[in-house]
């Protein structure tokens, strides 16, 4: 934007200059600099760094939280407290494109595919959050009526114009690869095409108000035939693989080999996210803990269920951590993990003054206390699409066709779960046996063995990134946003307990008077009985899983949509409102 405000002051210096807005112009449109200044100013609609991908997650059935957010609380969602109802980035692409059209730059075709591909990423957002918008695809202008106060369009007319958008930046984005993987290139295009048609495919299949399901199969073909089309990216290994999985989310600078599209956060320039304040201090943001309806989903190290063994449901912490899916131990604090203060290890279990549940994150956080725990400081890389959700996205579209071979099943979901230390016939067989657990776990909406390992793995795999409440909603499974329970670790007895086998007591359980202890730092936690909002109870009085109460949740199939603010239905009538609000 400086170089652009330099050629503009350049130009004033001639008194026979034409008009600003058109030496502007030319200073943008006429060079190929100024063609990729411009579409620099897009990438503001990649996700916000400070909050993160990692924080949506916190809406959804596999975490508990503090609050209960808008959303789901009662009555809090209404056409009056509704947003996002904006289009100035939508006018910014326009404009671009338009002009951009005319350029006598030979390359710039290039850049226009750059501009579609945002344009194809906001309407995305847009059709997620509120169905039928209008489709606009030139700059309006102020006197333009009946443009301005239009009727909305179809959803999915707006989704073949995505899905279009979506190919162009594809066929005509010339960039393949970029080293710093910050940039929109060909295969960025190509990974959030497939995310972008396995939520189209699953919401026309699902969501059969639409009459839409014998258009889904197109949808899922696309995701594998774009998947299929991606090179150049393995899943990341590193030295351990005891460490890959968590390595790829602490790195300040993102791995190439699994990295597709990644925004650089840098101490230097001051540009930071708060992933450890808000995994880990008790005071900001949402405190999320994992539920143990979600842990017991990882598999046993030789592939089986932890479901499968007798006794699951009161194994101890110490012990249902053990042989488990290399991932539970990158995601969650168990047994000699550690974190340093002032430079100096120190041995950290499950902290109840900072969980709910036991099941502690550490995916997105530094292991080093000061200054992150306190100051919104981190500048690990903030990962936005990686080759592991490609992967899955294909896993998922072949299931729902019913195209999985074993040689599918191997580099998709075998090839994840080796990263994960799992061995066995898992690796390369493709299941046929449902397992009832996961049946369950998805309130029986689905039954296909292979599709119900997906899903298993799509869930381990890309917990907190930011894609299980577009998940839920894609599979018409709101009711779990509501229903799932915030349970965690289960306590045999009242008293004190050892979550890491180091010989300390960690935590205490207890009801009525809080007793003493003479381990220094221990954790008290009453769960005398209450139904109090804020409160920790044991499920079955005295013993039982940690069960954490936010305040009631409310879910309605309303909430599949946004309603329209009030605000912009009163300055256009004509944009009705979505159903139920």
């Amino acid at each position: 934007m400086l170089a652009l405000l330099s050629l503009v002051a350049a130009s004033s210096c001639d008194l026979n200059e034409v008009p600003v807005d058109t030496a502007t112009n030319a200073a943008v449109f006429g060079s190929e600099s100024g063609l990729e200044l411009y579409t620099n100013s897009f990438y503001d609609l990649l996700p916000n760094t400070d909050v993160g991908v990692f924080q949506d997650d916190d809406n959804s059935d596999l975490v508990a939280r503090n609050g209960v957010d808008t959303y789901l609380a009662i009555n809090a969602l209404s056409p009056i407290t509704s947003s996002g109802w904006s289009w100035s980035d939508l006018r910014n692409i326009n404009y671009f494109i338009e002009n951009a059209e005319k350029s006598p730059v030979s390359t710039k075709t290039h850049y226009i595919g750059v501009a579609r591909f945002f344009r194809a990423l906001f309407y995305f957002e847009k059709v997620k959050r509120f169905g039928d918008v209008p489709w606009i695809d030139k700059t309006i202008e102020v006197t333009d009526e009946a443009k301005l106060y239009s009727k909305r369009d179809n959803r999915f007319d707006v989704m073949d114009n995505v899905l279009a958008d979506l190919n162009y930046a594809i066929e005509n984005i010339t960039l393949t690869s970029d080293p710093s993987v910050t940039r929109i290139t060909k295969n960025v295009a190509r990974a959030y095409k497939t995310r972008i048609c396995l939520f189209e495919a699953s919401l026309r299949k699902y969501h059969t108000q639409y009459n839409k399901q014998a258009t889904a199969n197109t949808w899922y073909e696309e995701v594998v035939k774009e998947a299929n089309s991606i090179t150049g990216f393995t899943l990341h290994e590193g030295p351990a693989l005891d460490r890959a999985y968590r390595d790829l989310f602490i790195a300040k600078t993102a791995f190439t080999d699994e990295t597709i599209l990644s925004v650089a956060l840098s101490a230097s320039l001051q540009v930071f996210s708060s992933a450890n304040r808000r995994f880990i201090s008790p005071t900001y943001g949402n405190r999320p803990s994992l539920t143990r309806r979600f842990i017991n989903t990882y598999l046993n190290l030789d592939g089986t269920p932890f479901t499968s063994k007798t006794g699951y449901q009161t194994t101890p912490f110490v012990e249902e951590v053990k042989n488990r899916d290399l991932r539970l131990k990158q995601t969650i604090r168990v047994g000699d993990y550690k974190r340093t203060e002032n430079g100096i290890p120190v041995v950290a279990p499950p902290n109840f003054s900072q969980t709910y549940t036991g099941y502690q994150p550490i995916k997105w956080s530094y292991d080093e206390r000061f200054p992150f725990d306190d100051e919104s400081r981190n500048d690990n890389a903030h990962i936005i699409m990686r080759w592991g959700e490609v992967l899955l996205n294909k896993a998922e579209a072949l299931a729902e066709l019913n195209k999985m071979t074993a040689t599918d099943w191997t580099a998709t979901i075998g090839a994840l779960r080796k990263r994960a230390g799992i061995t066995g016939a898992t690796l390369t067989t493709v299941p046929t046996v449902a397992d009832p657990y996961m049946v369950a776990f998805f309130n029986g909406k689905f039954t296909n063995p292979v599709l119900l390992e997906v899903l298993r793995d799509r869930g381990v795999e890309m917990v907190f990134e930011g894609l299980r409440p577009d998940d839920l909603r894609r599979w018409k499974l709101g009711e779990l946003f509501q229903s799932a329970p915030m349970n965690g670790m289960y306590v045999p007895a009242l008293g004190e307990y050892d979550l890491n086998s180091d010989g300390k007591k960690d935590v205490y359980f207890y009801q009525g008077t809080k007793p003493t202890s003479t381990t220094p730092g221990i954790a008290f936690v009453d769960v005398s009985p209450s139904t109090a909002v804020g409160r920790l109870q044991l499920s079955n009085g005295t013993s039982g899983e940690v069960m954490w109460n936010p305040g009631p949740r409310e879910w309605a199939d309303k909430k599949y949509l946004y309603p329209i603010p009030e605000t912009d239905r009163t300055r256009n009538p004509d944009l009705g409102q979505n159903p139920g609000w």
